[in-house]
């Protein structure tokens, strides 16, 4: 096996994870991966440290992501979509987690700002130094994003109506990744 096909195997479903929470859109982020790994064949073999590529790979990945969402802004008057779903009832958890699709939506709805963080946090485990590289930003704006995102998750749970358990006020990273695994 190539260590290009090795990368593509190890990388390609957290990279196509991060890409659905930020672009909304399966067929988006499969072009967006499709993209980085092209990007990683014209110039991965500029990073010396190899232990690095996840961190590149997901970097560039962001970078493609903003730079697309730049050119769209320039000619597009299409307004956001707004994601509503349902929240799910569940059993002994239903007042200390959410539900996993509703998470998502939710997440959906955040700004890129604090989706982007948030997601690299919970759905793909990465540390707080590790997205401060992909998204080149230090790592005190990370950990203030994180709280903030959360917070408003928070915020947009408790105006859910009145049959919405009113403690939910935990993430639930495990919810999560099975609606995206």
């Amino acid at each position: 096996m190539s260590e290009f096909q090795e990368l593509v195997d190890a990388h390609y479903q957290p990279l196509f994870r991060f890409a659905v929470s930020l672009t909304r859109d399966p067929d988006r982020a499969a072009d967006l991966v499709q993209e980085t790994f092209c990007t990683w064949a014209e110039k991965g073999d500029q990073l010396r440290d190899r232990s690095k590529a996840k961190t590149w790979l997901f970097t560039t990945l962001h970078r493609e992501f903003l730079a697309q969402r730049r050119r769209a802004s320039r000619y597009s008057d299409e307004p956001v979509e707004s994601l509503h779903g349902t929240l799910a009832s569940s059993e002994d958890d239903a007042d200390r987690q959410m539900d996993g699709q509703r998470a998502l939506e939710l997440l959906g709805s955040l700004d890129e700002t604090f989706r982007a963080p948030l997601a690299l946090f919970y759905l793909q485990q990465h540390s707080y130094k590790d997205i401060a590289e992909i998204l080149e930003i230090p790592i005190g704006t990370v950990m203030s994003r994180i709280s903030r995102a959360k917070e408003m998750l928070r915020r947009q749970m408790t105006a859910e109506p009145a049959s919405a358990p009113k403690n939910i006020l935990q993430l639930n990273p495990e919810a999560l990744r099975q609606h995206h695994g």
